[in-house]
């Protein structure tokens, strides 16, 4: 029987060193942020369905899209967000949801689906359980200055964008917070990996690395 995780967490969280430390444990991975630039590749139905709604003006030279021009028509401007969305959104939740289908197919014990917005996309019918990864807002906001380069409210602005913890915690089987040390957070994780895969926790694992 396959298990799949959906791990969720605000900017800057930590939950990508969760899913490092789990797929050294053997988790599979789906991260939903690849399966989105596949939704853009030229080809798919997801970017005839861009192209024709955004316009020609936003396809590059090389026929790709241009994120940053289809960022322009969109930022800050929620009518178009959800737009985009509305055709994005649907074509990722059925192309990750035939990859679970073979994985489920094939066996495997745990599938971790990373997503940012697994709530807000309303991908939670294609989990077993959620895990969300918290961080205090004031650490949050100094790794997001320091790896982008932004400052304190440009930081807080890219916080308050999201949802808020309490909201995912409404949804969340495992919330795993991520203001310690790296020890402590391998610790939490090992705790939930016994749990729903005990059969392979006494595995070996190589070493996670740590990406905020």
């Amino acid at each position: 029987m396959t298990t799949v995780i959906g791990l969720t967490g605000g900017i800057a969280s930590g939950k990508s060193v969760v899913r490092q430390m789990l797929e050294a444990r053997g988790a599979h991975v789906i991260d939903a942020d690849l399966v989105g630039h596949e939704a853009y590749a030229p080809g798919t139905s997801c970017y005839r369905a861009v192209v024709s709604t955004f316009g020609p003006q936003i396809v590059r030279h090389d026929g790709q899209i241009d994120r940053k021009a289809l960022g322009g028509k969109v930022f800050g401007d929620p009518a178009q967000r959800r737009r985009l969305e509305g055709i994005v959104w649907p074509w990722m939740r059925q192309t990750m949801e035939h990859r679970l289908a073979v994985l489920r197919g094939e066996g495997v014990p745990v599938v971790v689906l990373e997503a940012a917005v697994l709530i807000e996309a309303e991908w939670l019918p294609l989990v077993d359980e959620v895990w969300v990864v918290t961080v205090p807002p004031a650490l949050a906001r100094s790794r997001i200055m320091r790896r982008n380069g932004l400052s304190a409210d440009q930081a807080d602005a890219r916080i308050a964008a999201q949802l808020t913890d309490g909201e995912r915690a409404r949804h969340a089987r495992v919330i795993i917070e991520n203001g310690g040390t790296l020890e402590e957070l391998e610790r939490r994780v090992d705790a939930e990996w016994r749990r729903i895969a005990p059969q392979q926790a006494a595995r070996p694992y190589g070493p996670s690395g740590r990406d905020a």
